[in-house]
């Protein structure tokens, strides 16, 4: 039998052997475009977050806003001389648009009367603009935040530690207690999930108006500002709207004729009504979290036949197979639901056992908004 310092000394030579056959297949050039494209797979990762902050650098500068006032294609020197920046950073203003061509956020367009080529928006930077009814631009600055980014540096050491996300890891508290104690975090959020909120529920108003047929009353669970229950009232008059949240939240905020708020605990108890609206919000919870939001908004439901349900707008995961970026932009989700908070996104498999556990009879998906889909729980 080998000692323990002979048989180290076996492993050590069988992998200095190894290396030694990966490098003279490299040295002949066998492999070398394999691993040259592993390498620059390892470098578009590492550097994938340049995109995000130059789009940030873009919006803080007002550059879709400059371009779209402008009103038509705009050359590098007209957008250079609008823009508020130093003189000696001109030049560098190139090489941000460049990347942000690249990556479809702005598009370059041949002028008519010459052959210079001029900046024109796309549909992503549309969404952008300040003044866009439908703008993402507050959700793009609360998530890019460096209070939001901190606790990816905290990724690696909240796994060997207890703590329930990485947020509280990077900041002492979870980001609940974070936004109780930073109100500028907690408008920052608001508007995030308002600006969300309007895009969402335009799509819902004008593609799915069956939903809200027959119903007579509407609680929006953890509505926050009252986005959605607010398009929901005046588009359905005949629909008493009530917003639920933390008293803090809606302490003072005015309802109108069909549109009122309720401050309350959703873990506590839903006011009665014929549906319950949880719009992106259990995915921020665990599954036992979840299962007490469901419970509680399932005794709320006051109709008996079929308009009394739970609508629930949020993620399904593998809605999308075959489409790679969405399919990505479902696990950036989830990841962000792991480092700021309890929750997670969820297949249909998992959220069916939601709704048997939490007493819950039947179910129907609607896959209308892209990554999300409205679902429809019955009691």
């Amino acid at each position: 039998m080998c000692s323990d310092i002979q048989h180290t000394e076996l492993i050590n030579m069988e992998r200095l052997n190894s290396f030694r056959h990966l490098n003279q297949k490299w040295s002949n050039g066998e492999h070398s475009n394999e691993l040259l494209h592993a390498q620059a797979h390892i470098w578009n990762h590492i550097f994938s977050f340049i995109n995000s902050m130059s789009l940030k650098s873009a919006i803080q500068l007002g550059i879709p806003d400059i371009i779209n006032k402008h009103g038509y294609p705009m050359t590098l020197s007209e957008l250079t001389s609008a823009l508020p920046i130093h003189p000696t950073k001109s030049h560098s203003v190139y090489r941000l648009m460049r990347i942000l061509v690249h990556s479809g956020f702005f598009a370059k367009k041949k002028l008519s009367k010459t052959d210079e080529e001029g900046y024109t928006l796309t549909d992503a930077s549309q969404l952008l603009l300040k003044d866009h009814p439908l703008s993402l631009t507050p959700f793009l600055t609360a998530m890019l935040d460096p209070v939001l980014t901190k606790p990816w540096n905290y990724l690696s050491t909240w796994f060997q530690n207890d703590d329930p996300t990485p947020f509280d890891t990077a900041h002492g508290m979870t980001f609940w207690d974070y936004g109780n104690h930073q109100p500028s975090i907690a408008h920052f959020f608001n508007d995030a999930m308002a600006s969300d909120a309007r895009l969402v529920t335009s799509v819902i108003i004008d593609d799915c108006k069956g939903v809200f047929e027959g119903l007579e009353s509407l609680v929006d669970v953890g509505g926050g500002t009252g986005t959605v229950a607010k398009a929901i009232a005046d588009a359905f008059p005949h629909i008493e709207c009530t917003v639920l949240d933390l008293p803090h939240v809606v302490a003072d905020l005015q309802g109108s004729k069909n549109l009122k708020y309720t401050g309350g605990d959703m873990f506590e108890a839903v006011p009665p009504a014929d549906t319950v609206l949880l719009k992106w919000i259990l995915h921020d919870w665990n599954d036992e979290e979840c299962v007490k939001i469901l419970k509680r908004s399932r005794e709320a439901i006051t109709s008996k036949d079929k308009n009394g349900k739970v609508i629930i707008i949020d993620m399904m995961m593998e809605n999308q197979k075959g489409d790679e970026e969405s399919i990505e932009t479902q696990l950036f989700f989830d990841m962000l639901m792991m480092a700021l908070v309890t929750g997670k996104e969820r297949n249909e498999k998992e959220w069916a056992k939601l709704f048997t556990d939490a007493g819950f009879s039947d179910y129907k998906i609607t896959p209308i908004l892209g990554l999300r889909s409205l679902i429809e729980v019955y009691p």
